[in-house]
């Protein structure tokens, strides 16, 4: 899938508990995200999303109960069926990939190294969106945008509205964050 799916909202809750998202199911967001889970509750959970509408971005390494490898990437897309499944690790992006699932390569850019590690992978990996963190780089989501052309989505440490605007105006085309508050902007 590409960023037209994604067009109209610029800001992705993150539902870091069962009652946050529970709550973002009445929500007006169209996509929400899926941190913590449990293996046991996806089902249900994605079943809960459907009947009210919404498309979940399950995060693959925060499942608990599951090994982050590509036999459960392969459960996932094949028997959780969420809309996308966001992963740091290459073999779970490939594999959700190769199932159109909506792809989200993580990246944690800390220094130059991991920046030039994660160009190397997203050679590989060709994601549908690149979830950049920390999201406070303005000037990283550009370069990424410009280096890949693969739509850039800013998360991590966004606190303030002000973050919100510096990462849309540096070229993300929307922003992850669990931080209630910036739900409503």
């Amino acid at each position: 899938m590409t960023q037209h799916h994604f067009i109209n909202q610029k800001i992705f809750p993150a539902a870091r508990s069962l009652k946050e998202f529970e709550k973002l199911l009445k929500s007006k967001f169209d996509v929400i995200i899926l941190l913590n889970s449990h293996v046991s509750q996806l089902k249900s959970l994605m079943r809960m999303a459907n009947h009210a509408g919404k498309k979940v971005l399950l995060h693959a390494d925060l499942v608990q109960g599951l090994k982050t490898d590509e036999y459960a990437a392969q459960f996932l897309c094949q028997e959780i069926k969420p809309a996308g499944i966001i992963s740091t690790r290459k073999n779970v992006v490939l594999t959700a990939k190769k199932n159109s699932i909506i792809a989200v390569q993580r990246l944690f850019l800390l220094d130059s190294i991991a920046l030039e590690t994660s160009y190397k992978l997203l050679e590989t990996t060709k994601p549908d969106y690149i979830e950049v963190l920390p999201g406070v780089m303005p000037h990283i989501i550009k370069e990424v945008y410009e280096r890949t052309k693969i739509p850039i989505i800013a998360g991590g440490l966004i606190r303030g509205k002000i973050e919100v605007l510096n990462a849309l105006e540096a070229g993300a085309i929307g922003v992850t964050t669990s931080r209630r508050e910036l739900w409503d902007l």
